[in-house]
Parts: structure tokens; C-alpha cells; sequence
């Protein structure tokens, strides 16, 4: 893959009062001609609250257990409107124009506020399951991501970093915001509000939460599967770690894209004060 990145941690971009890495700040343009389709399927979490967790699991819903086709590609180019992906990796086209030719059912991956989310989505009552996790265990999850990806500001002292994050200073936004928002919309929307906690916990059971959400049902033999493969340690060995993305834009070294998938991990960073 060959890329033209600025890799030297451009400042964050605002749009409608929301801070972005700036090649995602430049690819919102094209969400303009983005049109929704009542099949879709629209997957939402904050950063590092387990997108790429669900996109997997959702992956293999659709392709009913088959774990060598949902392994045909990274998990990046499995699920369409990667926003990431619409100036920095050019060769992938922006997510809409992929969008555009892929064909029904669509999975569709966002990390936008709602207040930036296409209205068509919403006209067109489109599916969404999103996925909330515990602010401390994304805060310390966050900031070693923005320690490996090269198109992130330098994330300085944890201190500092945790400070940016409680105000909203990180690309995407506000956390609070963010969460609180998608649980409102679930009140007149059709939303599946899944906690990352439980699906450590059960993820048998929040699997077939899915499965009746998006009106499918499996075999139990095919459910397990499904557990099976899209354990942290599964998804480790798979296509799901952006292991493809040149080290000069995530630099694995620094961190691991999938950096330890549990839960109350905070504890091992915050200090008691």
C-alpha cells in the first residue's frame, strides 16, 4: 500500500465543533452524498470501545460462521463507512464510493457523533448496534493508540492526555457526549445499546442479543463457532489487527493496534487520585 501522509501529528481539525485527526476532517465532505438503504446494518462505538470486536462478530453473522470467508480481507475493508479510511488510505476510496457498489446487506462502521451522522440513516430507520465501554478503560486504551498512529498529535504524559480526553479534546470528541447521545437516539431509533463489559462477560449471550436484533438465527454449533473465533486471542492471530498498515502510520512498537481487550485494565494506570 502506498501512502502520502503527513506522519509528523498534524493538530487536530474542527468540524461543527468537533475535533478530528485532519484527514478524517477532510473526508467528511463526501458523507454529503452518502445514501442510506433500510437493510443496512450501522455499526457505532467511541474509539477504543470495541468496534472492531463487534464488526467482527457481526462479519461472521453474515457470512453464517465462515471464518475462512470473513478472513478474505482486513476487517478495514469488511465493513464500509470507514471514515479513517477516506483520505488517509486513498487506494481504498473514500467509504462512500466503496458504500456504493457493495451489495445488500451492508455493514456499515462509524465512530461520528451523532450530530454528524448522515440524516438519511436516520430517515431510512436503519439498524444500529452500538457498543459502550467503561470512560477509564477508553481513556487508557485511547491513549495508547494515539502513541502508535502516526496521524494522531503527540499524546504528551498520560497526566496530559487524560486531561485532553475528560474535555473533549481528542479526536471524535467528547466520550460523554458520545455515549449519552447514541443511548437518547435508542429511545425512538431502532438501537441495539450493547456494554463491552457484558460481552466480556456472556458473549454467548450478547451474541444472540445481536442475532435476534438483525433477525438471523444460527445453528448453537455455529453460535459457539462464532464465541470461539472472535475471542481477543482469535482476533490477535487474524485479520482484525491492522497489521497491513505501514509502520511509518501505525507504529506497532509503540503499541499494539489491539492493545489487551479486558476490562477494568484502568486500574493499572490511574493513580489513586
Amino acid at each position: 500500500m502506498v501512502l502520502d501522509l503527513d506522519t509528523s501529528r498534524p493538530p487536530l481539525e474542527y468540524v461543527k465543533g468537533v475535533p478530528f485527526i485532519k484527514y478524517i476532517a477532510k473526508g467528511l465532505g463526501s458523507l454529503e452524498s452518502f445514501q442510506a438503504r433500510p437493510d443496512d446494518l450501522l455499526i457505532s462505538t467511541y474509539p477504543q470501545s470495541g468496534a472492531t470486536w463487534i464488526s467482527h462478530i457481526l462479519d461472521m453473522i453474515y457470512q453464517g460462521g465462515d471464518i475462512e470467508k470473513c478472513n478474505r480481507d482486513p476487517i478495514f475493508t469488511r465493513t464500509g463507512l470507514r471514515l479513517q479510511l477516506t483520505r488517509p488510505f486513498p487506494k481504498c476510496g473514500s467509504g462512500t464510493e466503496t458504500l456504493q457498489d457493495k451489495p445488500a446487506p451492508r455493514l456499515i462502521k462509524t465512530r461520528l457523533p451523532l450530530a454528524l451522522l448522515p440524516q438519511t440513516v436516520l430517515e431510512q430507520k436503519v439498524k444500529v448496534v452500538y457498543v459502550a465501554r467503561n470512560a477509564k478503560d477508553v481513556a487508557v486504551s485511547y491513549y495508547h493508540f494515539y502513541r502508535m498512529a502516526k496521524l494522531y498529535p503527540e499524546p504528551g504524559t498520560w497526566d496530559h492526555f487524560l486531561e485532553k480526553f475528560m474535555a473533549g479534546e481528542v479526536s471524535h470528541g467528547s466520550w460523554y457526549q458520545h455515549v449519552r447521545e447514541w443511548w437518547e437516539l435508542s429511545h425512538n431509533h431502532p438501537v441495539l445499546y450493547l456494554f463491552y463489559e457484558d460481552m466480556k462477560e456472556n458473549p454467548k449471550r450478547e451474541i444472540l442479543k445481536v442475532l435476534e436484533f438483525v433477525g438471523r438465527s444460527l445453528p448453537e454449533e455455529t453460535v459457539g463457532h462464532i464465541v470461539q473465533h472472535t475471542s481477543f486471542e482469535e482476533m490477535e492471530k487474524s485479520m482484525c489487527k491492522y497489521s497491513s498498515i505501514p509502520l511509518e502510520v501505525m507504529d506497532h512498537k509503540n503499541s499494539p493496534f489491539m492493545w489487551k481487550g479486558i476490562t477494568r485494565d484502568w486500574k493499572t494506570t490511574f493513580t489513586v487520585a
